[in-house]
């Protein structure tokens, strides 16, 4: 079976590779001249470092992140303690890790052959002829058995799948940045921290190895911004929107020399994924606003999902793949949308006022049994358990 990824983020790289991993010809094709991701701090989940365990993934991307565990809270915006945050699953063997985006898409990419993944590869068509898709690039063209467009929240593949849905601003943007560790020789290793105030949040986890310390500050805005990583932001309007805020909060930022915008919107969930050989995954099926950190780590779980359904099937067989594809679908529409809707919810909960805090504060505690639902999440085994009629 031949599969042509369009997208070559975390999501389409990962599924490369779990398609690879199960004997199938997958090649990424990455509109960009080259991979990677502008500098930006990511968390892999448990539920993420389980699936990136069973591709055999852990050991390099432990090598190349930051742990936080223990000791891991959330704080009033005043420096107020509320409890504990919960990072790691029921088990304790899998954990959160913080990771540089960069460092991440290094190893996906190392894992891959170099003919897997094709940069500077523009779609510009997709049609569905029964026996196979025919791809348009600017570069070029190709064909494959199946085309699964992982290319994000502005995906040009879903457009074939389903009608278009415009994004839904959160009314908040976030500023994001990284700040050298050897800057703040007081600051606790190993854990992550959330701040919540009226309408803001604040949340720093080290990365790559504990090198540096990734913020960001989300705040109300009625400005329609880009959805970008990488749109320039100002320092001094940062500092000013967490002013007065812990005496931490304050002092990490006065060492900020640089910082990005980050336009927060995401979709209502979708009616389908797939139709015909064609189906989405990631930002570009389920996008997400990043309020449970879930947004990479199920398009980590769509991967592993899509290549044990696919896995043994004839790519020749347009009925056969059709089923797969619709399965793939129908066993992960119901826990994205959860995730969605969770972290719409999680997002109201940090930065909604409360006229009483303590209501708020005893819902961010409770939060726990959620967090572990999340996390003790195994895709691939739910995928190959999966009997899910297809009518």
């Amino acid at each position: 079976m031949r599969v042509a990824i369009v997208g070559g983020g975390i999501g389409g790289l990962t599924a490369a590779i779990a398609l690879r991993k199960v004997g199938i010809d997958a090649v990424v094709y990455e509109q960009a001249s080259r991979l990677g991701e502008v500098g930006a701090g990511i968390g892999v989940a448990p539920n993420g470092l389980r699936a990136y365990e069973g591709l055999g993934l852990r050991p390099a991307i432990e090598e190349v992140a930051a742990r936080y565990g223990d000791g891991s809270v959330y704080y009033r915006a005043d420096g107020g303690l509320i409890g504990d945050m919960t990072t790691a699953d029921s088990s304790g063997r899998y954990f959160t890790l913080g990771l540089h985006r960069a460092d991440l898409v290094g190893v996906l990419t190392s894992a891959l052959p170099a003919e897997a993944v094709r940069t500077g590869s523009r779609l510009t068509r997709l049609v569905d002829r029964g026996a196979e898709v025919e791809l348009a690039f600017e570069d070029g063209s190709a064909t494959a058995d199946v085309v699964v467009g992982a290319d994000g929240i502005h995906s040009v593949v879903r457009e074939v799948v389903t009608s278009p849905a415009e994004p839904v601003p959160s009314g908040s943007i976030a500023y994001r940045g990284l700040v050298p560790a050897e800057s703040l020789p007081d600051w606790p290793n190993g854990i992550a921290q959330l701040w919540m105030g009226d309408g803001k949040h604040f949340l720093t986890y080290p990365v790559r190895r504990g090198e540096f310390v990734n913020y960001v500050g989300f705040v109300p805005s009625d400005e329609r911004l880009k959805e970008s990583w990488s749109a320039p932001g100002s320092v001094e309007s940062l500092r000013a929107d967490f002013a007065g805020w812990d005496p931490r909060v304050e002092g990490l930022l006065e060492q900020v020399e640089q910082t990005f915008w980050w336009g927060l919107y995401d979709r209502e969930p979708l009616d389908r994924w797939s139709r015909g050989r064609i189906t989405l995954l990631g930002d570009a099926a389920h996008a997400m606003l990043p309020h449970l950190g879930q947004g990479a780590n199920q398009a980590v779980e769509d991967g592993i999902t899509l290549a044990t359904l696919l896995e043994g099937v004839d790519g020749s067989d347009t009925s056969a793949v059709a089923e797969a594809l619709l399965r793939y679908e129908r066993v992960r529409l119901e826990r994205t949308t959860t995730v969605q809707r969770g972290a719409r919810d999680n997002g109201r909960r940090y930065d909604s006022g409360y006229e009483d805090l303590g209501v708020r504060d005893a819902e961010i505690k409770d939060s726990r049994s959620f967090r572990l639902g999340l996390y003790d999440f195994d895709a691939a085994a739910v995928a190959r358990a999966s009997a899910v009629p297809l009518s």
